[in-house]
């Protein structure tokens, strides 16, 4: 049995099935999916998986731990895009040590601007990424001024 027909086992009858969560917990996304749709909580036999994925790791972190999750914060901050979505609204607030990921995307770099720090850019990051992008540099020089 996959991962995958495991979880739509157990969302079937809408209960945990222990003997099933073995299997369910070898893939990250299906291990979310089944902490948030049949568990309603964490899974914490999977929490070593789904911390490798970005992705999942974010939505757990959010919307199953429903806050900071440092277990998972090596993989989120290697993609610029779930660094700022976790900065936003998981840390609600500056995330210093995935800047400098962050300032190598122009459109991740302006909406961490926009968003996070809610003004200009650190030194480091000011940033020739956006200011190099025809589509971000407008925007983000009428913001900051």
């Amino acid at each position: 049995m996959t991962p995958q027909e495991a979880y739509y086992k157990a969302r079937q009858s809408e209960k945990r099935i222990p003997k099933l969560e073995p299997i369910i917990s070898k893939d990250a996304y299906y291990s979310y999916c089944y902490a948030l749709n049949v568990i309603e909580g964490r899974f914490i036999l999977a929490e070593p998986i789904i911390s490798k994925d970005a992705k999942c790791s974010y939505y757990y972190a959010r919307h199953i731990i429903k806050g900071r999750w440092e277990l998972a914060e090596p993989a989120i901050s290697q993609d610029a895009y779930y660094s700022y979505c976790y900065a936003k609204h998981v840390i609600k607030g500056r995330w210093e040590i995935v800047e400098p990921n962050i300032s190598k995307n122009a459109c991740w770099s302006f909406w961490y601007a926009k968003d996070v720090i809610e003004g200009k850019l650190p030194d480091f990051m000011h940033n020739q990424m956006i200011l190099s992008n025809d589509e971000f540099a407008k925007e983000y020089v009428e913001y900051i001024q």
